[in-house]
C-alpha cells in the first residue's frame, strides 16, 4: 500500500480500536495465480509485543477456506469512513482529493478443526454484536438448527505478523485548511463524514495538546 508518512498511524491501540469498529474486512488469497475475496466479520486480539490474532469463520460451500489449509500468508483489509473533500473547502489552493482509512494486516492461517473451539468461537463473536442489544440474542448449540451449524461453516484463525494502517485525514494540509475540512465534514448531515471529523479532530488534538 502506498503510504506516506503523513498518513501513516502507529499506534497499536487506535488500529486496535478502529478494527473493532470497523470489523467487516476484506480476506484476500491466491490461488494458482487466482485472487480471492471474501466479506467477513473478524475479531481482533492484539498481541502486546505487536501483531496479534484474527479470528473468523465462512460458510463450508466457500472454497476458499482451503486456501486457508496451506499455510501461504493472507491478507485481511478494514476499511473505515471515507469522503470526498472539495478544494473550495481550503484557505490556500489545493485540488481534489479524498480521505480514507484503512488497515492491512499479513499474517499465516490455521484452521479451526476442534468442534467445541469453533462452538467458542462462535459464541463470542455473536456476544461482539449482541452486546448493544437490550435482549442479547445467544446460540444454543444443542438444539436444532445450531446443532448441526459446526457441519456447514469453517472457522479459522490468522496469526498476524504485519500491520499497516493508513489514515489520511488531510495532515499534509495547513492547519487552516484541516479545519475547513472538518467544519465541512461535521455540518455534512452525514454520519460517515461526522466519524471523519471526530477523526481528524482528535488527531488534531494529539497533535497541538488542545482540547
Amino acid at each position: 500500500m502506498y503510504n506516506p508518512e503523513s498518513f501513516k498511524e502507529s499506534d497499536p491501540e487506535r488500529i486496535a480500536a478502529f478494527v473493532a469498529r470497523h470489523s467487516f474486512g476484506m480476506l484476500i488469497t491466491i490461488s494458482d495465480g487466482v485472487p480471492t475475496v471474501s466479506h467477513l466479520p473478524l475479531i481482533f486480539d492484539p498481541a502486546p509485543q505487536g501483531g496479534g490474532k484474527l479470528s473468523g469463520h465462512m460458510a463450508r460451500v466457500n472454497s476458499q477456506w482451503q486456501h486457508l489449509s496451506t499455510g501461504e500468508d493472507v491478507l485481511v483489509v478494514f476499511s473505515g469512513p471515507h469522503a470526498y473533500v472539495s478544494p473550495s473547502w481550503y484557505t490556500q489552493s489545493g485540488v481534489p482529493t479524498w480521505n480514507y482509512t484503512v488497515v492491512h494486516m499479513r499474517g499465516k492461517p490455521r484452521i479451526i478443526n476442534d468442534t467445541h473451539a469453533l462452538e467458542v468461537l462462535l459464541d463470542r463473536q455473536t456476544r461482539v454484536y449482541e452486546e448493544s442489544k437490550a435482549d442479547p440474542w445467544r446460540p444454543d448449540f444443542k438444539i436444532e438448527p445450531f446443532s448441526r451449524l459446526t457441519e456447514k461453516i469453517v472457522g479459522f484463525e490468522i496469526v498476524v505478523d504485519d500491520i499497516e494502517a493508513k489514515f489520511k485525514l488531510s495532515q499534509n494540509r495547513p492547519a487552516a485548511d484541516q479545519r475547513g475540512v472538518i467544519e465541512q465534514f461535521k455540518t455534512s448531515g452525514r454520519e460517515v463524514e461526522a466519524e471523519l471529523a471526530g477523526m481528524m479532530l482528535e488527531r488534531v488534538q494529539s497533535v497541538t495538546g488542545k482540547e
